[in-house]
Parts: structure tokens; sequence; C-alpha cells
């Protein structure tokens, strides 16, 4: 299993390395992959208006994901007190391990942490992996967002219920 912790500003670089590494899959698929991948290799920009966690193992960073919480800044499509989660990356040789899932339901735990009673992503049917475990973990579709370069997103929603997520584990 992972250590999954807080992001430090040293994690940087590989962090944003690893983002372009985990979407390198579909680059084909979006109109203006320069401009987009510009955006994805600046994945560490997103702790300064939210929480960025990584998943680490033997030293080594294997996935991330931006927690925003309620009220803080974050596109219009999405209501300002849904916390959210964005950009959640694995990499291609750490994926079916569940890091993914660890790290969104680290989300999902902060989200309680901060008092919410749902919470809120945006993906896209050409995540082939992502879109059906956050189907599983209870996300269902509430509207569409903007395209982002030519490829379709939604917006997913998942009630919180009361009982308390457990700190994973290297917080």
């Amino acid at each position: 299993m992972p250590i999954i912790r807080d992001f430090q500003r040293s994690d940087a670089p590989e962090v944003n390395a690893l983002a372009l590494r985990a979407f390198e899959q579909f680059r084909n698929a979006y109109d203006d992959w320069p401009a987009f991948q510009a955006k994805i290799a600046n994945m560490s920009s997103l702790a300064g208006g939210g929480e960025i966690v990584v998943a680490e193992v033997e030293g080594q960073i294997v996935g991330a994901v931006a927690y925003i919480g309620p009220d803080a800044p974050k596109a219009e499509f999405f209501q300002p007190e849904w916390p959210i989660m964005r950009m959640l990356v694995v990499s291609p040789a750490s994926r079916g391990l569940g890091i993914g899932r660890v790290l969104a339901e680290e989300c999902l735990r902060r989200a309680k942490r901060d008092g919410a009673s749902v919470f809120a992503l945006h993906t896209s049917e050409l995540m082939p992996v992502a879109l059906p475990m956050y189907q599983r973990m209870g996300f269902k579709w509430v509207s569409n967002a903007p395209a982002i370069h030519g490829v379709e997103y939604g917006v997913y929603l998942k009630e919180l219920d009361d009982q308390p997520c457990t700190q994973a584990d290297g917080l």
C-alpha cells in the first residue's frame, strides 16, 4: 500500500512529470495537445488553491490529486460550496493497484472533515478506468461540463454519508 501524504513544494517537479505521464495516453484525443499539456505540466500550481495529496511507494510519487475545499475558488460549473477533486493522476506503471481509489477516498475524507454533505468532480468518458471507478464509488452524473480542448466532460456528484472516513496511512 502506498503512503498517502500532503504535497511538499519539493514534490513539484515529480508531480508535474507524473501528470504528463498519466495523460500521455490521451494526447491524440485533445485537439490542442500542446495547450493542454502545458496546463497539466503545472499540476503543482493547484496547491495554491487547495491541497495536493500524493501517494508514495518506496520514495517515488506514483499518484497525486488536488483537493479543493468548500467555498474555495473553482470552475463556475461547480457550486461554490462543493468540495471537489482535480487531476487525479496515477503513474501508468502503478495502475491497477488501487492507488487512484485511495487518493479519491482521501479527498472524500477531507470533504467530511470540512463538513461537506456532497462532493464533486469532473471527468470524461475518455477515461476508461477513472469514470467506472468513480461510478462504483457512488458518483452520479449531474450535468455536462465545458469541453476541454475538444474532449467532452461531465460533472459527477456524490452524497456523503454521516460515517466518518478513516485517515489514510501516512498523514
